[in-house]
């Protein structure tokens, strides 16, 4: 498909609007379904690391099916994709609220709102892509915003709509709002230029014409008919002679219909089309093969290979928060009349402060955005570790607001992976790390809750989620500093001769 050069405005600003409702209709629930969490404990008595998958799935599936939901994109286009997700979403939530147990909420919840948020996402930052060039970094951080400002105001509007409606009046109302999402997708209006060829006819002129067996041209209803009625009589006629002699008209006209080059032209071309395929299928191989050959590339990087573990870990350690702060509060006995605001709503607006602020720092130019990046981890271990210390709502609320801002290190991640593998390799290697950090969000909620579940206490959880985000910052960390640089510098400008003695003589 042929796309015209991106405005940089205009109807651009159209696609910001809906992409930043359409992440804020989407992902405010499941961003905010600590409150929700506290909510299905009550009602159906499961432990803490059960009932964590529920919102653990919801935001790690989308994640985890990335390369399915960017080839839907691709294939379908933002627009049809979006509405298709919208009904999922709000049908996911309208299901959950008729759940009869866990099982059933990790389905209707967790896999069909999740899948629904994953295809949502890239639909808006692919069409956002393509309206933007020039002001594509303000574009994809302005609708970015939309989910942390989702989690701000849902936190506090499914705790309002639960006193006055239930949980089950809350995910139906919820879901009923996640029904606008359909009116944004409308407005996605594909980037296409107006004389490029519809996709029939340039699939078709693309296969060249020793591909096809037949060469025959259309024939047309009235001669479909003619042919017919002709067929008809000859079959009358033929019924009304004597059988031996219709053995001997049709053994004649057999013989006759049988040309010989037609039937070794027919061979020919089915033998050129059986090579097609073949070589189709090579090409579709060697793709696969080349694939893999560049994935051991990137990993042969070693701060990719340091960036590949300290996504994981952070993942596993810092989702947690966001899902399970207000039952750490409740667990703590803070009484409900010192709640200003809820924890999870401080985290979503942070977040966004966070995002805006980290990026902007990523721009200038004496900032190198990598240990920036192992900054934010190393701060957010330190914050983890802090959490089993706060006894009061004034402590969680801060650390909450800590873990916030550094959550929006996310904004930075794509720069700090460009500036690791090249543009060229971005794509390629974004998507790895975007699975594993799905992978990370699917299994860090219930391994706290599982560490509750076996201590009844938060205290071990949490010291595990700090260990676990100072690990891969250090890592990475050790990975990007200079000195490694400066060794195989070194190294690589000693002759051969040299190199080798030393070699032999430290062994």
């Amino acid at each position: 498909m042929v796309y015209r050069k991106p405005p940089d405005g205009g109807w651009g600003w159209v696609i910001v609007i809906v992409s930043f409702f359409t992440q804020f209709l989407c992902y405010g629930s499941p961003l905010a379904v600590g409150v929700l969490y506290l909510e299905w404990l009550d009602a159906f008595g499961e432990g803490k690391g059960k009932t964590a998958w529920v919102g653990s799935l919801a935001n790690g599936i989308g994640l985890l099916a990335s390369p399915v939901c960017s080839i839907c994109v691709s294939s379908f286009g933002a627009r049809p994709v979006a509405i298709f997700s919208g009904f999922m979403v709000a049908g996911g939530l309208m299901m959950s609220s008729f759940a009869p147990n866990i099982y059933f909420l990790y389905l209707s919840y967790g896999i069909v709102v999740g899948l629904g948020c994953g295809l949502l996402y890239n639909a808006t930052v692919t069409i956002t892509c393509q309206y933007f060039d020039k002001r594509r970094g303000l574009a994809l951080g302005l609708i970015s915003t939309g989910s942390s400002v989702g989690l701000f105001i849902y936190a506090a509007l499914q705790r309002e709509l639960i006193e006055l409606y239930g949980l089950d009046g809350c995910l139906l109302i919820v879901g009923a709002l996640s029904l606008n999402i359909l009116a944004c997708g409308s407005l996605m209006r594909p980037l296409e230029s107006s004389d490029s060829p519809s996709p029939e006819k340039a699939c078709s002129d693309k296969v060249p014409d020793q591909y096809f067996v037949y060469h025959e041209k259309e024939k047309t209803v009235e001669e479909n008919i003619s042919i017919l009625e002709k067929g008809y009589i000859d079959e009358k006629c033929a019924n009304n002679v004597p059988d031996y002699k219709q053995d001997n008209i049709l053994n004649k006209n057999v013989l006759s219909s049988i040309n010989v080059n037609e039937k070794d032209t027919y061979k020919k071309k089915v033998v050129e089309q059986t090579n097609f395929c073949k070589q189709l299928a090579k090409r579709k191989w060697q793709l696969y093969l080349n694939y893999w050959e560049e994935t051991v590339v990137l990993f042969k990087n070693r701060v990719f290979s340091a960036l590949f573990f300290a996504i994981l870990l952070f993942d596993i350690g810092g989702f947690p928060p966001s899902l399970l702060m207000e039952d750490i509060a409740r667990s703590a006995n803070i009484n409900e009349e010192d709640y200003h605001m809820p924890l999870v709503s401080i985290i979503g607006i942070m977040t966004a402060i966070g995002k805006l602020i980290l990026g902007i720092l990523a721009d200038f130019k004496w900032v190198n955005t990598l240990y920036l990046y192992v900054l934010t981890l190393l701060m957010m271990g330190a914050a983890l570790l802090a959490i089993p210390f706060a006894r009061s709502y004034f402590t969680l609320a801060v650390l909450s607001g800590i873990l916030g801002f550094l959550t929006g290190n996310w904004s930075i991640f794509p720069y700090v992976t460009t500036k690791t593998v090249g543009i060229e390799k971005l794509t390629h290697a974004y998507g790895i790390l975007m699975f594993f950090a799905g992978l990370g969000n699917s299994l860090g909620p219930p391994i706290v809750g599982w560490f509750y579940d076996w201590t009844q206490e938060y205290d071990t959880a949490f010291y595990f989620s700090g260990f676990c985000v100072l690990l891969g910052g250090f890592l990475l960390l050790l990975a990007a500093l200079p000195c490694w640089n400066a060794c195989t510098d070194r190294s690589s400008k000693l002759p051969p001769n040299t190199y080798s003695y030393r070699v032999a003589s430290s062994a």
